[in-house]
């Protein structure tokens, strides 16, 4: 869970960061600090969904195959996929709301000047 946590964070934090004179162009011409929050938590959390699905789609794979060799327990019981989903998305919204904010709080002129 830690290991998700701090690649969605140093992800979406990179993205942010990549896309400084961008953020504060839209800024300078009149976004709300709310709509680059909402930008930047877009972004993030297509990165999360897509690597979600791409997890529950192996792990019911592979669920099936380990299910094999378990006594009295099924691979792919709904309960623990659902949960670990959950807990996962809560994460990295988390870690999105992080650099968004920090985005949402940028100065135009100062990301104007950046570069």
């Amino acid at each position: 869970m830690v290991l998700a946590t701090v690649g969605v964070y140093g992800v979406v934090s990179y993205i942010a960061a990549q896309r400084t004179r961008e953020i504060g162009i839209r800024m300078a011409l009149g976004a709300q600090p709310r709509q680059v929050l909402a930008m930047v938590c877009k972004q993030g959390m297509i990165i999360i969904c897509a690597g979600l699905a791409i997890g529950l789609g192996a792990a019911l794979a592979i669920g099936r195959v380990v299910g094999s060799f378990l006594m009295g327990v099924t691979g792919t019981d709904p309960i623990t996929y659902a949960s670990v989903t959950a807990v996962l998305m809560l994460i990295g919204v988390t870690a999105c709301y992080v650099p968004a904010r920090r985005a949402a709080k940028l100065d135009p002129t100062e990301a104007l000047r950046h570069e």
